[in-house]
């Protein structure tokens, strides 16, 4: 592997912890979270070490030791970044900033705030203290690989012929150790959402006292790096050789798609700033739809699709009995209804009960409910178990763009 996954750190977004993927387990009281994709970055590394680092360096190995070295420091690599996750996520707590759960991904890890730091202090060391502890973890390696070699100097005078001779376990260490001061390094570049991004962002934040405005530079420049990574992948593709990040079909191609996902990244993260700062403090009553239409439990089937379903622009109906919500019905629970029993059917029979739904009260954050909208849409709102609205993304996102354009700054 020519280079690390980045670290995409402390996002606000709800978009990546809801990736498909399995629980590793719980630190701290933070859920450890791996995607699916993360499969793909254990066999390319294992790959790597056991077809071309490993025939190189231990030519004498056989078969079987080189894979199992190989799957075995593959596994540590993705256990540093959970470390380097891991103390990103500590720092927030230290500073109350909640933290939802680390995710594990395709291009390295996230972990996932409730909402932005509150000063430029608390930025700058939940950034930076990821970066430290991969370096450190980094140094720490090479130092014991070099012990169990025995001989520092001719690790340092000689390093094939030492490495050459090194046990498994000293193998690993030395693989380990520079990829994790790569990793440090590479996320200390300050392109926003990287941790150097970020760490940028909290010294302009502390000098302009703005955090949309350091934000936005911080964006700015981290979208400027990333092109800057895709145009290096191409010239990669083509064979030339790029410092740091050498050369190859393969490791360019990586390069881009690394570039890609940071430019997205770097985007997102200011238009959800953007969005927070435009729903701070507004009551999800001021942007929920009151006039909703609600259905009876008794309503049939059959006209529920008649006389509510078809020409009706609300995609789903609270199940309401003396304005009590009693559950939600969607198109989506008529499939597994033959049409035959849609007339002596009730609609109590295929709604989903309240207490399966997400609900939420008039005066909860409407920007918490723009994440919740996320896994469910629309969420009932409710007061004292009584339906007073809905809150429905298509009406969120109206009622941003409207405010959205009252407060930009008009052009000159």
């Amino acid at each position: 592997m020519n280079m690390p996954a980045p670290d995409i750190s402390r996002s606000p977004t709800r978009a990546a912890s809801t990736l498909p993927g399995f629980r590793l387990g719980r630190i701290s009281g933070v859920e450890l979270v791996a995607d699916f994709s993360l499969l793909f970055i254990v066999i390319l590394i294992a790959f790597n070490l056991a077809l071309a680092v490993l025939p190189a360096w231990h030519p004498g190995w056989p078969p079987a030791l080189r894979w199992g070295v190989a799957l075995l420091a593959a596994l540590m690599f993705i256990a540093s970044i959970a470390a380097h996750e891991l103390a990103h996520a500590l720092v927030a707590k230290h500073y109350k900033l909640p933290v939802r759960r680390i995710t594990l991904f395709l291009f390295g890890g996230i972990a996932h705030l409730e909402r932005e730091p509150d000063s430029p202090r608390a930025e700058f060391w939940t950034a930076i203290v990821g970066p430290l502890l991969s370096i450190a973890i980094g140094v720490v390696s090479v130092m014991l690989g070099g012990l169990l070699v025995g001989d520092m100097a001719r690790l340092e005078n000689e390093p094939m012929n030492a490495i050459q001779h090194a046990s498994p376990l000293a193998t690993i260490l030395l693989w380990l150790g520079p990829i994790n001061v790569m990793l440090g390094l590479f996320n200390m570049v300050p392109g926003f959402p990287l941790d150097g991004g970020r760490v940028l962002r909290a010294a302009l934040w502390w000098i302009t006292k703005d955090l949309r405005k350091a934000t936005r530079i911080a964006s700015f420049t981290g979208q400027v790096f990333a092109w800057f990574l895709m145009g290096f992948g191409v010239l990669m593709m083509l064979g030339r050789s790029v410092p740091f990040f050498g050369t190859g079909f393969a490791a360019g191609l990586w390069l881009i798609l690394i570039g890609w996902f940071l430019n997205n990244a770097a985007r997102a993260s200011y238009q959800q700033l953007m969005i927070r700062q435009t729903f701070a403090d507004v009551p999800l009553r001021d942007v929920m739809r009151s006039n909703v239409i609600s259905v009876p439990p008794n309503l049939t089937v059959s006209d529920l699709v008649r006389d509510y379903i078809v020409g009706n622009d609300q995609r789903s109906f609270p199940v309401v009995q003396d304005g009590v919500l009693l559950g939600q019905v969607h198109p989506d629970d008529l499939r597994d209804l033959p049409r035959i029993h849609w007339n002596d059917t009730p609609v109590s029979r295929i709604m989903v009960p309240a207490n399966r739904l997400r609900v939420m009260k008039p005066e909860d954050d409407a920007m918490d409910a723009l994440q919740e909208l996320a896994e469910q849409d629309p969420i009932p709102v409710v007061d004292h178990s009584h339906l007073v609205g809905i809150a429905r993304r298509d009406d969120l996102m109206r009622w941003l763009a409207w405010n959205s354009q009252r407060t930009s700054p008009r052009p000159a």
